[in-house]
């Protein structure tokens, strides 16, 4: 393994001129092309392929083209997760994304982030922090996740918000930046028939 790509895995500052890194990336693209290019009757070639692509995919995931990663292999997702058309994920550090949550279109969990300091900057240095998604969590329409932050189970983000700390579980947040607007609770739960 290439010094960079030991810098990245381990968090630290990398520049992503790295021969490891390079083959990894273009096996990434490889495969996020052929899954972008799928119809929408090719849903066990869209299953293979993810499997393949990223770290770990929970049963029942669904996952709709166009999608965007960097690497892939560090990402998870957990069962019964469905995510709506353009999800960007830019994968620098790990992407854990919990069981049963909804992602809207356009979202995007980007861990890559650059030194703000310009000398470092320009030479190519960059690094990224993880990003976790509890349990059910919903993500709106063009929801931005920044580097390093969680959201706790059952959470949910409106759209266009931009999500630049970490987020507790059980809560509505929107704004840019996102804040907590209000906790969920017993006047959200309605009554539902039971599934056909």
């Amino acid at each position: 393994m290439g010094e960079m790509k030991d810098r990245m895995l381990r968090g630290e500052l990398y520049i992503a001129e790295d021969a490891d890194l390079e083959a990894d990336f273009a096996r990434a693209q490889d495969l996020v092309a052929r899954y972008n290019a799928t119809a929408h009757v090719e849903q066990d070639v869209r299953d293979a392929l993810l499997v393949e692509l990223l770290g770990d995919v929970g049963a029942g995931v669904v996952v709709r083209p166009p999608l965007r990663c960097e690497y892939g292999s560090r990402v998870t997702i957990g069962a019964g997760t469905f995510v709506n058309y353009d999800l960007v994920m830019l994968d620098v550090a790990p992407i854990t994304i919990g069981a049963a949550c909804q992602l809207a279109t356009r979202v995007q969990l980007l861990t890559a982030t650059h030194p703000v300091d310009p000398g470092p900057r320009r030479t190519g240095w960059e690094s990224a922090a993880p990003i976790v998604l509890g349990d059910n969590v919903w993500l709106g329409g063009g929801v931005i996740v920044c580097p390093g932050v969680t959201i706790g189970d059952d959470t949910v983000v409106g759209a266009g918000a931009v999500v630049t700390r970490d987020l507790p579980a059980g809560v509505v947040a929107a704004g840019v930046p996102a804040r907590v607007i209000r906790a969920i609770g017993d006047g959200d739960r309605i009554t539902v028939p039971d599934r056909p």
